[in-house]
């Protein structure tokens, strides 16, 4: 079950990229970077805390290769995933005298990785990026496929861009500093693999979760590279969201509208929606006659056990009006022409895109 310093390759033909996956990797960043960062300028942007606690680190890992080193920091949350925070990143970077072979470096957890590589996306028409994910949830989910993006007064992630990553280091070693909550936060994207695709996964899940939360090096090392590996290969197949990738939108919709809601206010964390939105389209699954009332308690039951949302009434941020949290599903990127789209499930592990939702089914769900 251990995975020691492993690598799994997203294959994207001649853009293809490989995370790798271990312990050391920050302190060793050249050993994998080099190839990317030699006789190049770097711009490390990354947030106060993890600046703080981990810069010097990073800077020293990269020291060796790169021709020079500069690090910009933001304000730690989700409200520096904002077009204010980039148009001053853009400034920022731009002071220092950057070219087209200037790379930057996202240091950080998904909000450091969406807008780092949206700025690296725009740059002078854009540049190379390197993902170095601090957090749980990045490391298994948002800093592998090239998603970019910041959020608008409108909604979530509804600015961005497609692009890729060079190289992705996930240095477990760097979970052990991680707040308790933001390690659960994480766990509920690993749990999301287990059922889109992987019935097994969520098994072994049920059974070694605590592990994980526990912080055993064991246990996190499988669960980030049985997760990587689900996403790298979902990833290569559709890369742009034309199909099959969709399926990594289970329990988004509904926790986008959790997070609209919530105003991003620090309230409610992104994998603290997802596992609300998780249990929430089982809930809605079942109410359309998909699945069993014993697969939505199945879930819901492994949800709390991890002490993670598992439906709108346990959100921390309060239980929102049906009708505004349908608004705010409207707004949403995986809206299709004008229509609700949901990623909806026959049982565990089997995840299908459902378009065209009927408001008024959707409705009476939400009111019961």
């Amino acid at each position: 079950m251990k995975q020691n310093n492993t690598a799994i390759s997203v294959g994207l033909a001649e853009r293809s990229y490989d995370i790798h996956i271990g312990s050391g990797l920050i302190d060793n960043a050249d050993t994998y970077a080099a190839p990317f960062t030699a006789d190049r300028h770097l711009v490390i942007i990354t947030d106060d805390n993890v600046g703080a606690a981990h810069g010097e680190r990073l800077k020293a890992g990269l020291v060796n290769s790169a021709r020079k080193i500069d690090s910009l920091h933001v304000p730690a949350g989700e409200a520096s995933k904002s077009l204010l925070v980039y148009g001053r990143l853009l400034d920022d970077i731009l002071a220092l005298g950057v070219d087209r072979s200037t790379v930057i470096i996202a240091f950080g957890g998904g909000v450091i990785g969406d807008l780092a590589g949206y700025v690296a996306a725009s740059l002078l028409r854009g540049v190379d990026f390197v993902q170095v994910p601090t957090s749980l949830l990045a490391q298994v989910d948002s800093s592998v496929g090239g998603k970019t993006g910041i959020n608008m007064s409108a909604g979530k992630n509804l600015v961005g861009a497609f692009h890729q990553p060079k190289l992705v280091l996930a240095d477990t070693d760097i979970l052990a500093t991680l707040p308790e909550r933001e390690l659960r936060a994480g766990y509920a994207e690993i749990v999301k693999y287990g059922l889109l695709g992987d019935a097994e996964f969520f098994e072994w899940l049920e059974a070694h979760g605590q592990n994980v939360l526990a912080r055993d090096e064991t246990a996190i090392a499988y669960a980030v590279h049985a997760s990587c590996r689900a996403k790298a290969d979902i990833v290569a197949a559709d890369e742009r969201e034309g199909g099959v990738r969709a399926l990594l939108n289970l329990g988004h919709t509904f926790a986008h509208a959790f997070e609209a809601e919530a105003g991003y206010d620090g309230r409610l964390l992104h994998g603290e929606a997802v596992g609300a939105g998780i249990g929430m389209a089982f809930g809605f699954s079942r109410h359309l006659g998909l699945i069993s009332g014993q697969d939505e308690m199945r879930v819901k039951a492994h949800l709390k056990a991890m002490n993670l949302p598992f439906d709108r009434a346990s959100l921390p941020a309060g239980n929102a009006d049906p009708a505004r949290l349908i608004q705010h599903m409207y707004k949403d990127k995986k809206t299709h022409k004008g229509a609700l789209t949901f990623i909806l499930l026959n049982a565990i592990g089997t995840a299908f895109v459902k378009r065209n939702v009927d408001e008024d089914s959707l409705t009476a769900f939400l009111e019961t």
